[in-house]
């Protein structure tokens, strides 16, 4: 139900409580007409993790979260006055809420408060603080308590003291003899009950290493002393002492009475009910080790620096070929057009549409590295896929390159985009060749691998399971170690500027762990390289092959139906369009979601489209993906299909797209266009012609 009030999300079970609640009967009206103020202080308390309670308006309406409903106990406090909620505490709290509500924050420390939460009259002890809240005009409108109960911290202060003055005599008597070397010790030497976590005496060096007096020191828990970071660590060693085992330079930071905290090495050993510590100073040898780590990263940063300037001049170099191309062809036909010669002019267009496809490729390598490409998996049969690459392989390697295979019996299906498994081999046998300018031998070998947890760790993060393994060795020149450990960086490459990007590992490492498994190399000179890449298995029966698309003409124009077309980029939209268009079908086009919403309820129910074709990166609040949402709230069997060029992860929210939605990704063949529409057209249940009055079950708004 708070999916429907934004500010609600997260708000846990007082989220859903106040979603649910019957506002109109209160003086603040049903939510809708909240003020902003309200929803914004409203959903930072429902997100806190301390006990919040939030008073608003001149009858001091009330609202808490999660974490504040075992100070309430028995008592219900949502939508009812402050007052009526604590009744039987108002003359302590009353006033501290005039305060507020005046425009003054106040704090109370261990503050007596009686109240009846439990059903009986009791006192309890409370750390809080009122702060007034404004709205947008700067005028008190709420008030904001977050508060703490004491009770247990005051009655145990109570009780460790009593018992702090009976062990304190026993410390006493056990230091006697050791006077003279506490007094004098340069270093902290401290006596310490295991049971409270109190010092009972401290030597003067503690008081000069921390500026706390031996009073104050004693009279304060220790783990108020220690670094909020590190206080949970302190505990489980506090545990590790209580059983008698002794702490030898352990290491953590205490709070120095100036505010500052210092690094201390700590020798501990525990003795019946008490510790007894030895500490020494190592804040300065602490600042010498982050001043070095701060000048290698330094150093490391200014290495990258260098790095991303060869690596964008490699791209400057291959887009400005790319784009000399492409121009030198569109200038080229302009002028033969001009002279009446079109006889050359498929040529040239085949010529232009091959350099933005070089152009295409470098960029997904790109996107490949950074994992943000629009991935299209499919069940994938790596040993079929293997084998139609063979001949490329081998063209594309040269005479002087054996290539042989290696395949696996029966190799479990994986789930991948077969086009970028096919990219990633590619590149892998292509650096293979150029390890090798003297000839040698390229193997592709495929395998079933089960990794196993510890196996798993040699990976990285890779998760134990089952696997199938693609591994690309050559006999070439190998790597230095210098090398290796760079092998997959984007900002390296040992080619010449200008003669390669220094993607070709980046792209393979990218794609490996974007499709869950992972990538690693082994090599050594002059022995040779291997490149081991793991895809996780799917458990499914093989896939069919697929026949390729070649560069097929488009169909004939005797397609029928209604289609959707959403892009924000003219252009691109208009060219969709008028293929589509052309292919017989009714085109809609809108430049962003309102849009497109807005034309299909000029339509009505009975004018829905056949078919939702959207770019995913639309502007004005409402991207694709969530456009089709919303259109498959009015028509669910509707197919969708999903246009983009860069695939970000919170708009792509599922691993696996809902049935009757796919991926294209930019930039595509018009062929490819066409092909998808009239497959998914044609395969779904929402496939059937629109006429200007459909109806049915299929076209009905859910309830």
């Amino acid at each position: 139900m708070t999916s429907s009030f934004g500010f609600l999300t997260g708000g846990g079970l007082m989220g859903e409580h106040i979603a649910a609640h019957d506002w109109s009967a209160t003086p603040l009206g049903p939510i809708p007409s909240w003020p902003s103020a309200l929803r914004i202080a409203l959903g930072s308390v429902l997100n806190s993790k301390f006990p919040n309670f939030l008073c608003w308006g001149p009858e001091l309406i009330s609202f808490h979260n999660d974490a504040y409903l075992p100070i309430l106990g028995l008592k219900t406090a949502l939508g009812r006055p402050f007052r009526e909620v604590w009744g039987e505490a108002w003359d302590t709290v009353g006033p501290i809420a005039e305060r507020a509500w005046a425009g003054e924050a106040c704090y109370f420390e261990d503050l007596p408060v009686t109240s009846t939460r439990l059903g009986y009259p009791a006192q309890h002890h409370y750390s809080f603080s009122y702060s007034p809240v404004r709205d947008e005009d700067g005028q008190v409108a709420g008030i904001l308590c977050t508060v703490i109960e004491t009770t247990g911290k005051v009655r145990a202060i109570d009780e460790l003291r009593r018992l702090n003055d009976s062990l304190s005599h026993q410390v006493a008597a056990h230091a006697a003899d050791r006077d003279r070397l506490w007094r004098i010790s340069p270093d902290v030497m401290a006596a310490a009950s295991l049971a409270t976590g109190r010092f009972l005496t401290v030597n003067p060096a503690f008081t000069e290493a921390f500026g706390w007096s031996a009073e104050e020191a004693i009279t304060r828990p220790f783990m108020e002393m220690v670094h909020p970071d590190d206080r949970e660590d302190v505990a489980v060693h506090m545990g590790i002492l209580a059983q008698g085992t002794p702490l030898v330079g352990y290491q953590t930071r205490v709070l120095h009475k100036n505010g500052s905290h210092r690094w201390v090495q700590w020798t501990l050993s525990p003795e019946g009910e008490l510790l007894y510590g030895v500490a020494r100073d190592i804040t300065a040898e602490k600042q010498q080790a982050d001043a070095l780590r701060q000048a290698e990263e330094a150093l490391r940063q200014s290495q990258k620096m260098e790095a991303v300037g060869q690596l964008t001049g490699g791209l400057a170099h291959d887009f400005n070929n790319m784009l000399a191309g492409v121009a030198g062809h569109l200038e080229l036909m302009k002028l033969r057009l001009r002279m009446g010669q079109t006889g050359d002019l498929p040529a040239r267009i085949d010529a232009a549409l091959g350099v933005t496809q070089r152009a295409a490729s470098l960029t997904h390598r790109l996107l490949a590295f950074s994992r943000r490409q629009a991935l299209d998996p499919k069940p994938t049969s790596v040993n079929a896929l293997v084998m139609s690459m063979v001949d490329l392989v081998k063209r594309s390697s040269g005479p002087s390159i054996t290539l042989r295979t290696q395949l696996h019996s029966a190799p479990w299906t994986t789930l991948c985009d077969p086009n970028q498994l096919e990219s990633a081999l590619l590149n892998l046998a292509n650096n293979a060749r150029d390890a090798m300018p003297e000839g040698g031998v390229i193997v592709i070998e495929t395998e079933n691998a089960v990794i196993s947890p510890l196996q798993a760790g040699r990976y990285g993060d890779l998760k134990a399971g089952e696997y199938v393994l693609v591994t690309v060795r050559d006999s070439g020149a190998g790597m230095p170690p210098d090398v290796l450990a760079r092998a997959f960086d984007p900002f390296f490459t040992t080619k010449p500027m200008g003669q390669g990007t220094g993607l070709g590992l980046s792209m393979v490492y990218g794609f490996a762990r974007q499709s869950g498994g992972h990538v690693r190399i082994d090599s050594m000179p002059g022995k040779g390289t291997e490149v081991r890449m793991l895809l996780p298995r799917l458990v499914a029966e093989a896939p069919q092959p697929e026949v390729a698309d070649g560069d097929a003409p488009l169909p004939a124009a005797s397609r029928k139906g209604t289609v959707l077309v959403v892009d924000d980029e003219a252009e691109i939209r208009c060219v969709m369009a008028e293929v589509l268009r052309l292919q017989g079908y009714t085109v809609m086009e809108a430049a962003d979601a309102p849009q497109a919403l807005r034309q299909l309820q000029e339509r009505g129910r009975g004018g829905r489209p056949d078919m939702l074709v959207t770019d995913i990166g639309l502007p004005n609040g409402m991207n694709g993906r969530q456009l089709a949402d919303q259109v498959r709230m009015l028509w669910p069997q509707i197919p969708v299909l999903l246009v983009t060029g860069y695939a970000e992860s919170t708009v792509m929210r599922n691993d696996t797209l809902p049935a009757q939605m796919e991926l294209l990704t930019k930039p595509f063949a018009m062929t490819a266009l066409v092909k998808k529409v009239g497959a998914m057209l044609g395969a779904g249940t929402g496939a059937s012609v629109s006429s200007g009055a459909n109806s049915g079950a299929a076209d009905e708004v859910p309830a």
